[in-house]
């Protein structure tokens, strides 16, 4: 087969990317991975920092400046690594409102919404001449 720059090869002999797609999951999740796991390999060698500046300047404060730089590294470790590329304008949207249960649900009022005329009440005069 002949390779070359009009068959988008590579010098390799490997096809070039031609397309837009985005990466697949497990290529995404892999490099998150790998991002946590580099956030996180800085935590043992802070601790043995911590220990190591101890030993040569017998001074706490920076022993604990160290570990207490180190305390955020796995809240920061877990954001980078949970995050995903952006969402794209064309991607839809799979939420549905249809059906949606309201945070404080109220039962139906059909006393007050419907506005029912009341019934004409007889004058006082009437009644007294009823009444023995």
């Amino acid at each position: 087969m002949k390779h070359g720059p009009e068959l988008s090869f590579d010098d390799d002999g490997r096809p070039v990317l031609i397309t837009r797609a985005a990466q697949p999951y497990e290529e995404q999740h892999r490099e998150r991975v790998r991002k946590y796991l580099k956030i996180m390999s800085w935590r043992v060698p802070a601790l043995l920092g911590a220990a190591l500046a101890y030993g040569i300047w017998h001074n706490g404060l920076i022993s604990l400046a160290i570990l207490v730089a180190s305390i955020p590294l796995p809240w920061i470790a877990v954001l980078i690594a949970n995050d995903r590329p952006p969402r794209k304008a064309e991607e839809p949207r799979r939420y549905q409102d249809k059906g949606r249960i309201p945070l404080f649900p109220t039962a139906e009022r059909p006393a007050l919404q419907a506005r029912v005329r009341p019934a004409p009440q007889p004058e006082s005069a009437e009644w007294q001449r009823d009444v023995p």
